[in-house]
């Protein structure tokens, strides 16, 4: 159970600037978050549950080893922020956009990311396991050691990202766009000899 003390329920945040403020271990229970703006504001060991971010920015955040529950992330964009591990259960991602920052270790199991764009994203040892991410743009990211098992990549943008950890047995990669020097890692791991 959270700390009373530090549990913030429904309030209304609609167009706060968040910016430079630290939170840890608190609570944020159906709050409206809709066009918050934030610049290295800090959350760590935080619980977002049934939080709205829509048309919300964040610029060089903080959201270390936080837990996101049933939240709406509508039009969210996320620039050179650290997320890492954090994790999303049940969220919905539309208009979703990352640019920069360290995502390693967040768990997305699951997740419908669809059309989704990660440009430029540190996300090592990331759990995409199950994720949908078809027709999504995950160029120029680090994926290494990142769990994709049974992720759907049809029709992605890839090019430029570490697939080294990527199994093609275990993920729909159809119509997904890659480099040269990607199909070569992608042919080795299905024991194939490029030459």
């Amino acid at each position: 159970m959270p700390d009373a003390d530090l549990v913030i329920r429904e309030e209304d945040w609609y167009g706060r600037d968040l910016s430079d403020r630290s939170w840890s271990g608190y609570t944020f229970l159906d709050a409206d978050w809709t066009e918050v703006t934030d610049a290295g504001a800090v959350f760590d060991g935080c619980t977002f549950s049934g939080v709205r971010f829509n048309a919300s920015r964040h610029s060089g955040a903080a959201f270390t080893n936080c837990t996101f529950r049933r939240c709406n992330f509508f039009d969210t964009r996320f620039t050179d922020c650290k997320l890492v591990g954090s994790l999303f259960q049940q969220s919905e991602f539309t208009l979703f956009e990352v640019t920069g920052g360290d995502w390693s270790f967040v768990g997305l199991p699951g997740a419908d990311l669809r059309k989704a764009c990660f440009d430029s994203v540190r996300m090592r040892e990331a759990d995409l396991t199950g994720a949908r991410l078809e027709k999504a743009s995950v160029t120029g990211t680090d994926l290494s050691g990142a769990m994709l098992h049974s992720a759907k990549l049809t029709g992605a943008d890839l090019r430029g990202s570490d697939l080294t950890g990527l199994d093609p047995l275990t993920v729909e990669l159809a119509g997904a766009m890659i480099s040269l020097e990607q199909a070569a890692v992608i042919a080795m791991a299905l024991g194939l000899k490029v030459g």
